[in-house]
């Protein structure tokens, strides 16, 4: 530190502001810019879970619905895949530049934007009458979910740091509730025999409502910046890369069970109209669960440990599921896939916020691009080997990605 002694006191308030200017300025490079927090960290955590939870019960909104329009629209299994590719389309188009967008405006402006329009684009898929338009509205869903995708959980990352400990799982664990909140408005929605447009626009207002009054205690400012001006996409690189393929894995498994779990215990596990909805459900309470808990699973256990065990319970459930396709066997294989998926990405995106080459903010945007293209692979994958074999062994197939994640993490120095 500098001696200011025997200067004149014009002198010294100069000095003071040069390198003040100057502090400013190495702040501006360096990862996050500070910000002046309005509100309280627990309001602003609340906040950020309910987008959490609105986002969340949005898609969850149109996977329950799915049977429903595949009926309506008379989709085989092939065709339903081929459609749903549409989504991962609509990710991959934004996935260059959401990262950038995020970093250059900042996650509370792009989220407030994305939000209102993610659940209108999810009224769109109401109004399909032909398999064509079907896809057209799954792709704008993919492009405008994409970016509220990595908005949201830059601001869970931002949140965290207000805190000084983990709270990440958390956030996805609002997520997960919603996921299983929306499958019980769907029963409903199907059982009150609601069309899927008129039941999106109730999930419209809902999200509208929650934008409305929660979008001013996100965290504010700029959110993230990295040295690497101009570019508004970095390509992953090393561990990220590694950490991105173990979230693909994770969420290819969780987008299967999102989209074909309904159509599986339909068709397989031959379970009655008023239980297609049980192993959705009980997966995604399993899911919420994990969620909940995972902090304390990860504290005793460590990272590494807890995403070996988590991609055994994977495929553990996956192969029940596929070898005893009855509702009680099948139910119980669709929990232990729900317990086993709970904790890998939230511990995915902790490690990557945690590297010390690029911002926080721009490594998750990294990862969370990369584990999101699995979570819109996965049922188009289903689809496909569906048409080829049977839904049955789609499913077994899934079931490896879970040997791949243990295996994968293994051999992964970063995460201890």
């Amino acid at each position: 530190m500098r001696n200011f002694a025997f200067r004149s006191p014009v002198i010294l308030k100069h000095q003071i502001l040069e390198e003040n200017s100057a502090y400013q300025e190495v702040l501006s490079q360096a990862e996050v810019k500070p910000v002046q927090v309005q509100s309280s960290p627990n309001r602003i955590r609340l906040a950020v879970s309910l987008f959490y939870f609105g986002q969340g019960i949005a898609f969850a909104s149109w996977a329950s619905r799915i049977p429903d329009i595949k009926h309506t629209l008379n989709l085989s299994d092939g065709e339903l895949g081929s459609i749903l590719l549409a989504l991962p389309l609509g990710q991959l188009v934004t996935m260059p530049i959401s990262g950038g967008l995020v970093t250059k405006y900042g996650s509370k402006a792009i989220l407030t934007i994305t939000a209102p329009l993610y659940v209108l684009a999810l009224s769109n898929l109401g109004l399909a009458t032909a398999s064509w338009q079907l896809a057209a509205f799954l792709f704008l869903f993919g492009v405008v979910g994409n970016m509220c995708n990595i908005a949201v959980n830059t601001q869970g990352s931002e949140a965290e740091k207000l805190f000084g400990r983990p709270i990440m799982t958390s956030f996805h664990g609002a997520w997960s509730i919603a996921g299983f909140t929306g499958a019980l408005v769907g029963l409903l929605m199907v059982n009150l025999h609601i069309v899927p447009y008129h039941h999106f626009w109730i999930i419209v207002g809902l999200i509208f409502i929650n934008v409305f009054f929660n979008y001013k205690h996100l965290v504010p400012g700029k959110g993230t910046r990295t040295e690497r001006k101009g570019k508004l996409f970095v390509k992953p690189e090393g561990i990220l890369l590694q950490l991105g393929i173990i979230g693909f894995c994770s969420m290819a498994t969780e987008g299967a069970m999102f989209d074909w779990s309904g159509v599986y215990f339909k068709e397989i596990v031959k379970a009655p109209a008023s239980l297609v909805i049980l192993g959705y459900a009980s997966f995604m309470v399993m899911m919420a669960t994990g969620r909940f808990v995972g902090d304390r699973i990860i504290a005793r256990l460590g990272r590494k440990k807890t995403i070996q065990i988590s991609g055994l319970i994977i495929s553990s459930g996956m192969f029940i599921s596929v070898f005893f396709p009855y509702i009680i066997t099948a139910t119980i294989g669709f929990m232990l896939v729900g317990v086993g998926v709970s904790s890998i990405v939230p511990t995915v995106y902790s490690v990557a916020g945690k590297n010390g080459k690029i911002s926080a903010g721009m490594a998750i945007a990294m990862v969370s691009s990369v584990s999101y293209l699995g979570f819109l692979m996965g049922p188009p994958l289903i689809g496909y080997i569906s048409a080829l074999s049977s839904l049955q062994y789609s499913y077994a197939v899934i079931g490896c990605f879970g040997l791949f994640v243990s295996f994968l993490v293994t051999k992964m120095k970063a995460i201890e």
